[in-house]
Order: structure tokens, then C-alpha cells, then sequence
């Protein structure tokens, strides 16, 4: 089983200090962003007031941006986050998407342990943040950890509790149930928040949208095994639902991941190459759109640095 703790385990903070002065950890947190000006903010500013102000846990906050125009890139910025644009060339061109965004703060950010928080949390908490990095400055043996909590919804003003992870519910945890029961376990095994050592995070590929979440999942499993992982529960997490629409995308590109892995582990074999034209159906009729999961180099192969 995956080990788990709750974020109130690792209480004080200041205790999680010491043991990182004492281990000599340099420690980064991520956030990936695009058009979040209404969370990104208060996310940055609580974090740098409370983690690096208040308590010296964190050395550096990173907020890469994927193309905002709605004011996110200022907000961050006053608040207090170093501020990068995933758009910026370098090197040959790639696909935009969160997947890009964290590839490309991993090339940036210094610390040994790296954390990322997606930039939608709403009534944010620290904890999403010093809840994922305590078991690493713990427990040597942990290489990767996940975030999970309750994940309600809002329907026309309804609150409908634990509704929340359609997409792993219906699809990622079927998939892992059958071909990969061990990381079943997950709560959420799609969760934008969790934690990694460096060197981990520096020897596998990353995609480059919608599918990085899986992908790391099995990268790691196949390189560390299961006791490589810990889930900590955060309790309850709100944020921007989702359309139907956007999570038919969303579940496309998982599944172009997982076929690819599943054929690379002898799981699964597929003579002809899946497509990657995505139809949905709208309000004004068929849509359609390419949806592509690249699968960007590991950063120790860009950087010189060890695997």
C-alpha cells in the first residue's frame, strides 16, 4: 500500500524548518499559470508570507506562465513570485500546456526538494504546500508525493460533495485497475499538487499537456516502485469546475499517455497509431481539434546534470 499521512501531522512548521536547516535542502515551489488572476495572488502572497517571511521553508517561489492576458502575470509579480513566460523560445518549438510550463521551471528552479500547486485553488491554505514537502525532509525512502481531499462541485449555486475527479473516476482509475493496480490506490492519482526530489523529477520525460500527471505517475513507478510514493490528505479543495467539453480533452490526451506506456511496458499492443483529432460535440455543433502530448526530454539530458 502508499504510504499516507494527513498535512496535521507535520505541525509546527517550525519544526519542519529546523529539519531542513539541518539537512542543508534547498526547497522550490512551482506554479504553473494561465488566465488565474482571480487566485493566483492570494496562492503567492500567502505562501511568501507565511513560508519564506514568517518561516524559512521555501527559497523560492516560481509562477511560469503560459500566456495569460488577464492580468495574472502582474498579480503574481505583486505578490511577491518570481514570473516566467513558458512561451519564450528556447531551443526548438514545443506544444504550450502545463506539462511545457513545469519542463520549463524545472530548467529554472534551484531547490533539491520541488513542489507544484496548480494557480486555482480557492480559500487557500500553506498546507498544500508544507504538507507536500514534510515527507520528504522525513523519510529518505519517498521520492514523489501526491496530494488528496475532498473535491466538491457547484451546479447552479448546489454544492454536490465529493463529485469532484470525473475524469479519474471514470476513466484513470479503471485504467489503473487494469493495468496497473498498485498505483489504483491513489486517491488522486490526477491531483496538481504534489512534491518530488529533484534528481527524480530530472531523469524522467515530462508531457507536455494534460497527460503530465499520468505520465509522471508511471515514469516513477517504473523507475522507484511503490515505495517510492506517499499521499498526504489536505482535506477539501475548491476550484474552477471544469465543462464537460474541456474534460472529453483532458481525458483524451490521458488516454494517448497511457496508451503509449502500455505499449512501451508489453502491456498492450496497437499494430496502427491512435489519432490524436479530438471531436466534441457543443452547443453550435461538432468541434474539432488536435489534442498533443509531447514528450519532452528529461532536464538532466538538457542541463549535464547526473541521472
Amino acid at each position: 500500500m502508499i504510504k499516507q499521512f494527513h498535512h496535521k501531522d507535520f505541525l509546527p512548521i517550525k519544526k519542519l524548518c529546523v529539519k531542513k536547516a539541518k539537512s542543508d535542502t534547498t526547497i522550490s515551489l512551482i506554479i504553473p499559470t494561465l488566465n488565474e488572476v482571480t487566485t493566483v495572488g492570494e496562492i503567492v502572497a500567502a505562501t511568501r508570507n507565511e513560508l519564506v517571511t514568517g518561516a524559512p521553508l521555501l527559497d523560492e517561489i516560481i509562477v511560469m506562465d503560459g500566456g495569460s492576458d488577464d492580468g495574472t502575470v502582474a498579480r503574481a509579480r505583486e505578490a511577491g513570485a518570481a514570473v516566467y513566460n513558458a512561451r519564450e523560445p528556447g531551443g526548438k518549438e514545443i506544444p504550450p500546456g502545463k506539462g511545457t510550463a513545469l519542463w520549463k521551471a524545472l530548467h529554472i528552479a534551484r531547490g533539491d526538494i520541488i513542489v507544484c500547486i496548480d494557480a486555482d485553488i480557492k480559500q487557500f491554505d500553506i498546507r498544500f504546500v508544507y504538507g507536500l514537502i514534510a515527507p520528504l525532509l522525513y523519510d529518505p525512502s519517498l521520492s514523489f508525493i501526491k496530494a488528496f481531499y475532498k473535491r466538491p462541485i457547484v451546479v447552479d449555486d448546489i454544492i454536490l460533495h465529493n463529485f469532484g475527479g470525473r475524469v479519474t473516476e471514470i476513466l484513470v482509475r479503471p485504467l489503473l485497475c487494469a493495468f496497473y493496480p498498485e498505483l489504483a490506490h491513489f486517491f488522486q492519482p490526477l491531483s496538481g499538487e504534489y512534491s518530488f526530489r529533484r534528481e527524480v523529477a530530472a531523469a524522467i520525460p515530462f508531457f507536455s499537456g494534460y497527460g503530465l500527471e499520468i505520465g509522471l505517475l508511471l515514469d516513477v513507478y517504473k523507475r522507484h516502485g511503490i515505495a517510492a510514493f506517499a499521499q498526504v490528505d489536505m482535506d477539501i479543495r475548491c476550484h474552477r469546475n471544469r465543462s464537460v467539453n474541456d474534460l472529453g480533452k483532458m481525458a483524451f490526451a490521458i488516454l494517448q499517455v497511457f496508451l503509449k506506456r502500455l505499449q512501451e511496458d508489453r502491456k498492450a499492443l496497437f499494430p496502427h497509431a491512435w489519432h490524436t483529432h479530438m471531436q466534441s460535440l457543443g452547443l453550435n455543433g461538432w468541434h474539432g481539434e488536435d489534442i498533443l502530448q509531447e514528450e519532452l526530454p528529461p532536464v538532466f539530458s538538457q542541463k549535464g546534470e547526473k541521472q
